[in-house]
């Protein structure tokens, strides 16, 4: 029998390197159910390609518009937040969660709480409800499988693994298009230098995360909760290649890394055929092409969005939260000529000083501190403009 699957997010990055995947493997695989934010012509023709039993917008306002492109396919159409938690809970094996940004917490949670497996793509998911997550994961059986590539790495390094063996983990960094800069560079940096990322094509608010470095401090929290170690025994080295995507240290000093080249349908292979593997078209790796691998401590003074992720973290309770969505906030601003490439992390680190909020309990608390720190930073910012 093919496994079935639900797409969160089908017309993103993420989604549509499934897509192939699924498609190359359609004797495998079967989707029942794909998403998207407002492209209801992106998702019909998803929704059709793949012969899908249900399509999702969020944005309710183009709902006549989807219903009418899918007339008569069989597929039902639906929007709306209830309808994204429908799909999340549609007959599937896995459920993709790729929706962008808090958006994606009521459906995940539900499909968490219902016992699925979920392959976490957003890193929101775990950055701002990581306790709750887990907890619900634990009560449910649910499994969250990583297809972040640097989680992804350690989940396969891993495998096997008692916890008690592991020393430390190790997320690599590429450490962006200012790796090497000149602080007056990076001080005048543009959006588009921001954007420019040396190895990986991605979306402009990921690419200024890789900038800053804020990425990896996001995926250090995310480690946190996947993985049940404390901050002290998760480590970041910047890697330039991207090659390594990351290692696990064990007790013994052996350390096992994971190695491939950057294309993310590996890590969403991984996920989909789990706990067994498919094939996938990626390039292969030519070790003696490449000839070398290098490794380097972050600086901190150059990127202080690290340190800030680490603080974020330490402190616990509604700080995470507030670290990702002050970040959004300020990448915005930077992308939309409103901050300097430099304000980013300081608005960030204001906001972070000028919130006071309590550890959420439900979801509804963590989109509400999210909600709040959002017009929390815009005031800040605000502010400062004048």
């Amino acid at each position: 029998m093919r496994r079935k699957i639900s797409i969160l997010g089908a017309t993103g990055s993420v989604g549509k390197s499934t897509l192939d995947l699924i498609e190359r493997n359609s004797d495998r695989f079967e989707v029942v159910a794909v998403t998207a934010a407002t492209s209801a012509e992106g998702l019909a023709n998803i929704a059709r390609r793949m012969d899908a039993k249900l399509a999702v917008l969020a944005d309710e306002s183009r709902l006549e518009q989807l219903q009418a492109l899918l007339a008569g396919t069989g597929c039902r159409a639906a929007a709306g937040e209830a309808a994204l938690i429908d799909a999340a809970l549609a007959d599937a094996e896995i459920v993709i969660a790729a929706i962008v940004g808090c958006a994606g917490l009521r459906p995940v949670m539900a499909a968490v709480e219902a016992g699925t497996t979920v392959a976490l793509a957003n890193k929101e998911a775990l950055v701002t409800a990581g306790q709750l997550m887990t907890r619900a994961a634990q009560t449910s059986g649910a499994t969250l499988l990583p297809i972040d590539s640097e989680h992804n790495a350690i989940f396969q390094c891993l495998a096997g693994s008692r916890a008690e063996d592991v020393s430390r983990i190790i997320l690599t960094a590429s450490g962006g298009p200012f790796r090497t800069a000149l602080p007056e560079t990076i001080a005048g940096a543009t959006p588009e230098q921001a954007c420019a990322h040396p190895n990986w094509s991605m979306g402009a608010k990921i690419s200024v995360d890789s900038a800053t470095m804020m990425n990896k401090g996001l995926e250090l929290i995310e480690a946190r909760y996947l993985f049940g170690l404390p901050s002290e025994r998760i480590d970041v080295l910047i890697h330039p290649q991207s090659v390594v995507h990351s290692l696990v240290e064990f007790v013994d000093g052996s350390v096992l890394a994971q190695l491939g080249s950057p294309d993310m349908r590996i890590p969403i292979a991984f996920a989909l055929a789990w706990p067994k593997r498919i094939a996938t078209p990626a390039q292969r790796l030519d070790l003696a092409a490449i000839s070398r691998l290098d490794f380097e401590t972050p600086d901190l003074s150059r990127f202080p969005a690290l340190r800030l992720a680490r603080e974020a973290l330490e402190a616990g309770g509604a700080a995470p939260i507030v670290l990702n969505a002050a970040n959004e906030v300020a990448v915005a601003g930077f992308l939309g000529n409103r901050l300097r490439f430099p304000e980013i992390a300081e608005f960030v680190e204001r906001t972070l000083d000028s919130a006071d909020f309590p550890a959420p309990q439900t979801i509804d608390e963590v989109l509400e501190i999210d909600r709040a720190t959002r017009s929390l930073i815009e005031s800040l910012m605000t502010e400062d403009c004048h």
